[in-house]
């Protein structure tokens, strides 16, 4: 199984991406999909989730801005991004939970917000 993540990229504070991360391989059944992010020396952070029945969670500091959604079809992931602040400049790596409990990563992509 591999995931790979895309869509990210230089943008102005205030400004907008779309990052994608589309899973391929023999995957049976997709449960949980997200997204973290790690910046510059802090930790991996949940930045949002979807489950299989398209249940959304954010987090606090992203939420209004930020949106989740999964194209079952596609096995493709989603994160639309409004709004970016400075501190939201990281790289972002997807991630999904199959079969319950097999998780896979992708390798991330950067996004820099610049002011």
């Amino acid at each position: 199984v591999q995931l790979q993540a895309s869509g990210g990229g230089l943008v102005q504070a205030g400004g907008s991406l779309r990052l994608s991360c589309a899973a391929s391989g023999s995957i049976f059944r997709i449960n949980d999909m997200g997204w973290y992010r790690q910046a510059p020396g802090k930790q991996r952070e949940s930045v949002a989730t979807v489950t299989s029945g398209g249940i959304t969670n954010y987090a606090d500091s992203v939420k209004g801005r930020f949106t989740i959604s999964r194209d079952n079809a596609k096995s493709t992931l989603y994160l639309q991004m409004h709004g970016l602040k400075l501190e939201y400049t990281a790289v972002y790596f997807c991630y999904l939970v199959a079969s319950g409990q097999y998780v896979y990563w992708g390798q991330g992509t950067l996004v820099t917000v610049s002011s």
